[in-house]
């Protein structure tokens, strides 16, 4: 938590520094980044001491003896000198289970230092003495460059040119054409050349087929069309009685024109009857 504090606190002076280069103020801006490099030193710091109390936790039998185990002499000495200096709750509490365990004069030992023992790093982090003009130049110029300042004034310029003669070096040009290395292509190879398939034009409109799910194991494409024309209940009835009439109607027809066959004469005459017929009606 406290890491993740002072992180987002360095985020907020970085974009005030920024804000001080864009105006000119050189001066303030490097005094400032003094507290931006305090702090991210500081998170150093919190970072090392947390890895050794991972190696101690991660070795907690060699700390049931009285006596320390020189492999945790440099993490236990390093902490007990360290954390007075943190802000840190849980590094005090440690630190005073620590002393408690092997004893003021082994404290003792660890705050000044006197045996060399505590880490050199942590030394080096817990040291109070201005920052180097080199490392506040770097901070500076990371800072710039990471907000889109021009710091230096004219940096960018230069930056431009430099990626410009880049560009001239990778590109160089002796005043000669440069041969090909390939042969070009015959127009009888061409014309024997097999056309790619994307060549020509290609349908404005793409299904793209569904995916297969739980619901549907093998999806197909539906592509629009007339719509499916269902007889309704009426129409459906209709049909059905149209059939039965006609059942029912078919036998009179046919027994009407039998009987009409059968009220006229029965059978056709021959030419025999109706000569004998003419003859009767001519008497």
């Amino acid at each position: 938590m406290v890491q993740q504090k002072d992180t987002a606190i360095a985020k907020q002076q970085r974009r005030q520094m920024a804000h001080l280069l864009e105006q000119g103020k050189e001066e303030s801006a490097r005094i400032r980044v003094e507290n931006i490099i305090r702090s991210d030193i500081t998170t150093e710091l919190l970072e090392i001491l947390e890895l050794y109390c991972e190696l101690l936790l991660a070795r907690i039998g060699l700390l049931e003896p009285k006596e320390c185990d020189p492999g945790l002499e440099e993490a236990i000495k390093s902490i007990i000198h360290a954390a007075p200096r943190t802000d840190v709750k849980e590094l005090q509490q440690a630190r005073q289970l620590l002393v408690e365990k092997y004893g003021k004069e082994f404290a003792l030992e660890a705050v000044e230092n006197s045996d060399g023992k505590v880490a050199e790093r942590v030394v080096k982090k817990l040291r109070v003495e201005p920052p180097e003009a080199v490392l506040v130049d770097l901070y500076l110029k990371e800072i710039a460059k990471t907000y889109g300042v021009d710091w230096p004034k004219g940096r960018s310029k230069q930056t431009s040119d430099r990626d410009s003669d880049d560009d001239d070096d990778d590109n160089p040009s002796s005043g000669q054409a440069v041969k090909n290395l390939e042969e070009p292509l015959t127009t009888e190879e061409l014309t024997k050349a097999t056309p790619p398939r994307d060549l020509g034009p290609k349908s404005p409109v793409s299904i793209a087929p569904p995916s297969p799910s739980t619901d549907n194991l093998s999806p197909r494409v539906k592509l629009p069309g007339p719509p499916e024309l269902k007889p309704s209940a009426k129409m459906s009835g209709l049909k059905k009685q149209t059939p039965n009439t006609q059942a029912q109607s078919g036998p009179k027809v046919d027994d009407a024109e039998d009987g009409g066959k059968k009220g006229v004469g029965g059978k056709i005459p021959d030419v025999d009857e109706l000569a004998r017929r003419f003859a009767a009606l001519k008497k």
